[in-house]
């Protein structure tokens, strides 16, 4: 005997879910005017890009990170496609290299994506950086839309974060932060011939959906 459907005769009968919007543990950056413009960190479950040109302040908002993710006792992996990193300036800067997996690619992007890839299948990371602030923009560009997505589905299932360092955007819609990095004043001490770099000031953009924020925060040389 079949069962009969009652339909809403009006629209009146009908109601509508608004989803609500997912909100996303964070980790802080150690630097509070980033932590400030991000609304508490970077986001874990997501993919965060982080870019602008060479001696902008990636690298030291990518160790400040990192020191806090180490010293929080997680462990985070570095997929270095260009054979950039320095485990002696990341040591300086507060990371805990005991708690940091270190991938060499040797320039090859293709390498870098499927080890990013095997890095979040595998789980147990607080944070995944894929390091393309050395590799050519056309190069990084060739990473397809379609990798970025299968990233960031897999991103979503696991409590790390997933930070892309690089030139210009490449994630784009797949990244649910962006960070956009650019030195605003560079201070040096010493004779013409002579002089050290002291510190910048870096002034720092939250990009999404064409809505951005800034702030500033200063890097200061490390003496050794």
């Amino acid at each position: 005997m079949a069962t009969a459907l009652q339909l809403p005769t009006s629209l009146g009968d009908i109601r509508f879910a608004v989803p609500q919007p997912r909100t996303y543990e964070r980790i802080s950056t150690g630097i509070p005017a980033i932590d400030a413009l991000t609304n508490g960190g970077i986001p874990r479950g997501t993919i965060t890009e982080i870019y602008g040109p060479a001696s902008s302040g990636r690298t030291s908002l990518l160790f400040s990170l990192l020191a806090r993710v180490t010293a929080n006792r997680e462990y985070c992996a570095v997929i270095d496609t260009a054979d950039a990193f320095d485990p002696a300036s990341a040591a300086a800067a507060g990371v805990l290299l005991p708690r940091m997996v270190w991938i060499r690619c040797g320039g090859n992007a293709e390498y870098a994506l499927k080890c990013c890839d095997l890095i979040v299948q595998a789980g147990g990371f607080g944070a995944i950086v894929m390091d393309l602030a050395d590799t050519a923009p056309r190069t990084a560009a060739r990473i397809s839309l379609a990798s970025w997505f299968r990233l960031r589905h897999a991103i979503e299932r696991t409590p790390a974060a997933m930070v892309v360092v690089e030139q210009q955007l490449n994630a784009k819609s797949c990244s649910a932060l962006q960070l956009e990095l650019r030195s605003e004043e560079v201070r040096w001490s010493g004779r013409e011939y002579g002089k050290l770099l002291r510190g910048m000031r870096i002034r720092a953009e939250s990009r999404k959906h064409h809505y951005a924020q800034a702030a500033e925060f200063a890097v200061h040389a490390i003496d050794g």
